[in-house]
């Protein structure tokens, strides 16, 4: 492709347009279509491809709400290079408010994907075929999932200097190392040689201003670092690193009651929350088992021993 050429879902994008293209995701029994809009802005100026995806989850919202934004507030719209925002890429699930596709699969474990699978095999071979190869940098918007609320933070390879200088740029409270996941999006992405930072912000069914307006900004620093939008690059704060982490899991059966602030930095043995039971027999506490910030924890108000609770740092010397 030279560069005078974006070819996109069968459309050329000429520079200085837009389009807004539907990707087939299925043919349904009802005889309809289901479609998937992707928003395509490309500069007058050749640059790199940056894309962001949200909804990878139908039932992340904060992930839906900073496209939303970032599309409303025109940043999606380039001085170099081409922006593609795909809002709400599980369409199945964000109608259903679900994490699921409807064969019951998490999509973000079917990548790249197969022509001749499950239905969410063959969704992401067309995204890993059509749309991944066109790209050169990927933020992936994503909120905790299964009643657990993720502080703001972006994830990606420590190692990876290009991917962790970004991550410092996008201004997030944390930085989390985190491996590549297989048969995930974030894997097949780096498989190309492409750049890819995971966002994790907030709980699922949920919309949380502050995560979004985290997520809004870390990606106009991405754009400006990319010098794909003008203006400086404002972070807040520098970010803490974590570059272990673990969950802490639940050392009984019972209700669950956390008593410390998600982002919050604890000493060894500080009481991080309790566990009772409903006829008041007993009530034990969790504990701190070494000095750790939290950056993850169960919001649930049930748990079984063994659950995960807290998402901690394991500080090392």
């Amino acid at each position: 492709m030279s560069n005078n050429e974006f070819k996109i879902l069968g459309k050329e994008i000429k520079k200085g347009e837009g389009a807004i293209l539907e990707m087939d995701v299925a043919k349904l029994h009802t005889r309809n279509s289901l479609r998937i809009p992707v928003i395509v802005e490309r500069a007058r100026h050749d640059g790199p491809v940056l894309l962001l995806m949200g909804g990878v989850h139908g039932d992340e919202s904060n992930g839906v709400a900073i496209l939303r934004e970032i599309i409303r507030k025109k940043y999606n719209k380039p001085k170099r290079g081409t922006i593609i925002c795909i809002p709400v890429f599980n369409v199945f699930g964000y109608l259903n408010q679900s994490r699921e596709f409807p064969d019951g699969r998490d999509l973000n474990r079917m990548f790249p994907g197969s022509p001749t699978g499950s239905l969410a095999s063959q969704f992401a071979y067309k995204f890993s075929n059509e749309i991944a190869p066109l790209v050169d940098y990927v933020i992936d918007f994503h909120t905790g999932g299964a009643g657990r609320e993720n502080f703001t933070n972006v994830r990606c390879v420590l190692q990876e200097e290009k991917t962790f200088d970004l991550a410092k740029v996008f201004g997030a409270p944390y930085i989390v190392n985190s491996a590549y996941i297989p048969k995930s999006i974030r894997e097949t992405i780096h498989k190309m040689g492409k750049v890819i930072l995971l966002f994790e912000g907030g709980k699922s069914l949920d919309l949380d201003q502050s995560v979004i307006d985290y997520g809004v900004e870390g990606a106009l620093n991405i754009m400006k670092r990319l010098q794909m939008q003008n203006g400086e690059i404002i972070v807040k704060k520098d970010p803490i690193v974590v570059q272990k982490s673990k969950w802490l899991r639940a050392p009984y059966s019972g209700m669950f009651q956390s008593q410390v602030k998600n982002g919050s930095r604890v000493k060894r043995k500080e009481i991080l929350g309790k566990i009772f039971d409903p006829f008041g027999e007993f009530e034990k506490k969790v504990t701190a088992p070494f000095d750790c910030y939290i950056f993850g924890l169960n919001t649930a108000p049930i748990v079984h021993k063994g659950d995960a609770i807290f998402h901690v740092s394991i500080e090392t010397t």
